[in-house]
């Protein structure tokens, strides 16, 4: 990971003081630092927290908001019906995306993808940055609750008479809802996509 060793330098503590923290071996830990290994996901974003940057910045992942002045959004592993977003408490991590995005008031969110439903387009742990907004195109991707339940990403097709829910994958059952019936609700579309390597 290319920024950990300067990360940790700056924070004026040692490798032993980071293995303590981690609970691994200090050789572990030094191979971290050094490239020789890689860390599990919930390890990267333990030392993200602990440093205080976002887990891209900790792999040295750049975009062209590096060179911008950047607004932290929140990534939640879930979001349920009917709570509003700010109330929402499973917050696992969080991403930067360019100021310019937030300066007409918009407002985004980031959900981690779960299951294989969108793949391959969309993979299981995959970040996807939404813009938040009550209605989408046809064809677009989107965050949506069904029903009630918590949200779920699909591809939305409209008609006349229904909305349709088509999963990427076709494994999976694409759903058909009346638009009499009403269930759905958008919560926002993808913008973004973001993979960890």
């Amino acid at each position: 990971m290319e920024n950990l060793r300067k990360l940790r330098t700056r924070k004026k503590v040692t490798q032993q003081d980071m293995a303590n923290f981690l609970g691994v071996a200090r050789s572990t830990y030094t191979q971290y630092e050094t490239g020789a290994s890689q860390p599990d996901n919930d390890t990267i974003v333990r030392l993200a927290n602990y440093f205080g940057v976002s887990t891209d910045h900790l792999l040295g992942n750049t975009s062209a908001i590096d060179n911008k002045k950047g607004v932290r959004i929140n990534v939640y592993g879930r979001v349920p019906a009917g709570i509003p977003i700010e109330a929402v408490e499973d917050i696992i991590d969080w991403e930067e995306i360019p100021e310019d995005w937030t300066k007409d008031g918009q407002e985004y969110m980031a959900l981690k993808v779960e299951g294989d439903s969108m793949s391959p387009k969309y993979l299981d742990g995959d970040i996807v940055i939404i813009k938040i907004q009550p209605d989408c195109e046809s064809g677009q991707d989107a965050v949506v609750f069904v029903n009630g339940y918590d949200a779920t990403l699909k591809r939305v097709l409209k008609n006349e008479n229904s909305v349709i829910l088509q999963p990427l994958n076709p494994e999976y059952e694409t759903k058909v809802y009346r638009s009499s019936d009403d269930p759905i609700t958008i919560l926002g579309i993808v913008v973004e996509l973001r993979r960890r390597i």
